[in-house]
């Protein structure tokens, strides 16, 4: 799919970035190119969300570039997050969604997709304290 000029330019803050951004911290670093208002950010980012390029990042309302191309095959997907340095990883595994559709099928759930986000400690934080 093709995009549009303004979603290339919050797809392209976001895939620079090694932690997530808010909508209005991604409006802030592209006010340069000419976005002005949080609509033109929020548009963006739902669209490219459809098209599986970005990911919400609920706990944190923060948004991060899609890492695992095929994250939208598996239906589930996983984030660890770092709560010091706020680094991001995504975790793309079928294991996790044969498990979470198991899981929600015990109570006759069907379950369509799923986004699981972990937080704790990465490597890199826990050798240094």
């Amino acid at each position: 799919m093709k995009m549009t000029r303004n979603q290339t330019l919050v797809y392209d803050a976001l895939a620079k970035e090694k932690g997530p951004l808010s909508a209005y911290d991604i409006l802030e670093r592209l006010r340069g190119d000419g976005l002005r208002a949080p609509l033109q950010v929020y548009r963006a980012l739902d669209k490219l969300g459809e098209q599986g390029r970005v990911h919400k990042l609920e706990s944190l309302n923060a948004f991060v570039a899609c890492s695992e191309p095929d994250c939208c095959a598996s239906k589930a997907v996983a984030f660890t997050i770092c709560d010091k340095c706020h680094d991001v990883a995504e975790i793309a595994d079928d294991r996790l969604s044969r498990s979470l559709r198991t899981i929600a099928g015990h109570d006759g759930f069907i379950m369509q997709n799923a986004a699981v986000e972990l937080h704790g400690l990465c490597n890199g934080c826990q050798v240094a304290e």
